[in-house]
């Protein structure tokens, strides 16, 4: 993976698909994210995905988006970041 797509997007893990969801809507409501964050579940395809962890992907093209506040809000959720 390049450097540059990482600095261009902001993962963030998140227990399960509701937190993933919620976070997705707090995304627009407290940055102002126009493009719908993509939300999937971290272990696609797997037969226990019911426990597995969902992610948030956020495109941040411009880096615009402030890292410590994507901390904050993932950890609401009890989730977190990836570090790129």
């Amino acid at each position: 993976m390049n450097e540059h797509w990482n600095a261009a997007r902001h993962v963030l893990v998140l227990p399960d698909r509701d937190a993933a969801e919620e976070v997705a809507e707090e995304l627009s409501d407290r940055f102002g994210i126009d493009e719908e964050p993509h939300i999937r579940d971290a272990l696609a395809g797997e037969d226990d995905a019911e426990d597995a962890q969902w992610l948030v992907v956020v495109a941040d093209p411009a880096g615009d988006l402030d890292p410590a506040a994507l901390d904050g809000l993932a950890a609401e959720y009890e989730g977190w970041r990836e570090e790129p």
